[in-house]
């Protein structure tokens, strides 16, 4: 009994742990404003990108550097292609870049 109850709390620590690892991402993904295109919660507009079918908060990019958000074709309105680096910490996105893709 004693070694199952090791190995639960082992499992529930190692599951833990892997969403503090530092997750490298490059590549194009989707961006959009997280309160007003993906309902996530927040009182402001903030940036917001998915990865991997889960959406993350940006840190490092404004979502006015990208155009005015509350325009037609802006991230409060739409979502846009971008190309992004940076990496996934403690569930944001800390961003190095995020560049819009013009179509």
């Amino acid at each position: 009994m004693k070694i199952k109850l090791f190995l639960i709390s082992l499992l529930i620590l190692s599951s833990c742990a892997t969403t503090r690892v530092n997750k490298e991402v490059e590549g194009v993904y989707e961006i959009a404003c997280g309160k007003c295109i993906y309902k996530m919660t927040g009182d402001e507009c903030d940036i917001a990108v998915l990865i991997n079918g889960k959406h993350y908060y940006v840190e490092g990019s404004d979502i006015s550097d990208h155009g005015n958000e509350h325009a037609e074709d802006g991230l409060c309105n739409s979502s846009r292609k971008a190309q992004i680096k940076g990496k996934i910490k403690f569930g944001i996105f800390m961003a190095e870049y995020v560049k819009i893709i013009e179509e």
